[in-house]
């Protein structure tokens, strides 16, 4: 499990390792001073439900309850954070979003403790020896988090670090590997919908058919089936307008398009993730040619099963997909192939 020296591959607010259930937890929040008689509300970061309420009084907001098991939360004020840990069967206090207090929170406090202990050893090295000695901090480093990950993969605190560590970096039989040992963790919301989304990309990969989807717009419906697996090449492109890497990709899909759209290419632009005011100024501010789909939004890429963007997918003409997540001079390459083959 390899990672950056500085990355902070979770919050320092954190915690430590029970097996055993603790069902009685007592949560003090010390609120800011404009946050009186307002609802502070303990909301789960795995299920994004709310576990539990209080009202703020004299500065401050008591939790009382029970579970059947630790949690990792989120304790939110007018919509914002006012702090994340674990809870866990004990009393915790948070003041000005630091957690005290509980197994969980207090064995990742000693976790980042020694991390940043490290970090700083390594900056106060000479410049001539922090060269020669980074693989050594880094493995250091690496060592510690892989051993708080196995010594809590089982409880929340494991959970977290496997969800932002290796859980963002396996393919699904690495990921079904990982569930099949630990089944704990295929009980978590998040790393089921991690698990079915490379399960949609791993059906819509190169070679496999293309799945139809419909988006409906200002009393206007496209559907991808009229367009695609109707005898020509359809060069898809899912993009937004605030995401610089897609923007930089239309120069490559305009030369494309002027190269090969009088041979028979089609293009065609769907917008997701974005305000449909904001896609419409930048098809105008960049010129785009071509048709968009305006206000996706998460039809196709949950269908897709597409973590990030741009995304630009090479339909056939039988609606097989021949490109898949090609960029710049590997998408030309793909295109001319696919066009010039006449297949």
């Amino acid at each position: 499990m390899k990672h950056s020296l500085f990355y902070a591959g979770g919050l320092l607010l954190l915690a430590s390792c029970s097996q055993s259930q603790l069902p009685q937890y007592v949560v003090t929040l010390n609120a800011a001073d404009d946050a009186e008689g307002k609802t502070a509300y303990i909301v789960d970061f795995d299920t994004d439900e709310n576990l539990d309420s209080a009202v703020i009084a004299q500065g401050k907001a008591v939790f009382n309850g029970s579970l059947e098991s630790p949690r990792y939360v989120s304790v939110m004020v007018d919509g914002r954070s006012a702090g994340e840990f674990f809870l866990d069967g004990d009393s915790i206090s948070i003041t000005e979003g630091i957690a005290k207090g509980g197994n969980l929170n207090e064995l990742n406090h000693k976790y980042w403790s020694e991390r940043l202990a490290l970090i700083e050893e390594f900056r106060n090295l000479p410049d001539s020896l922090q060269k020669e000695r980074y693989e050594e901090f880094q493995t250091k480093i690496n060592g510690m988090e892989t051993r708080l990950l196995e010594e809590n993969i089982d409880n929340a605190l494991g959970y977290y670090y496997f969800f932002y560590g290796p859980c963002r970096r396996m393919d699904l039989a690495e990921l079904d590997s990982a569930i099949a040992a630990h089944p704990s963790l295929g009980e978590y919301k998040r790393v089921q919908k991690v698990r079915d989304g490379l399960l949609k990309y791993a059906e819509t990969s190169e070679g496999k058919m293309f799945k139809d989807f419909e988006v409906t717009y200002n009393g206007s419906t496209f559907r991808l089936s009229d367009h695609v697996g109707k005898g020509k090449y359809v060069l898809v492109d899912f993009w937004a307008s605030w995401c610089g890497p897609c923007i930089r990709q239309t120069s490559v899909i305009k030369d494309l398009y002027k190269e090969y759209g009088p041979k028979g290419l089609e293009v065609i632009g769907v917008a997701v993730w974005d305000k449909p005011e904001d896609t419409l100024k930048g098809i105008e501010s960049h010129e785009l040619p071509w048709m968009n789909v305006i206000d996706a939004q998460n039809i196709p890429t949950d269908i897709y099963g597409i973590a990030g963007i741009p995304t630009i997918i090479l339909f056939g003409p039988d609606g097989t997909i021949v490109s898949r997540d090609k960029q710049d001079d590997e998408l030309r390459q793909a295109v001319a192939g696919a066009m010039e083959s006449g297949k």
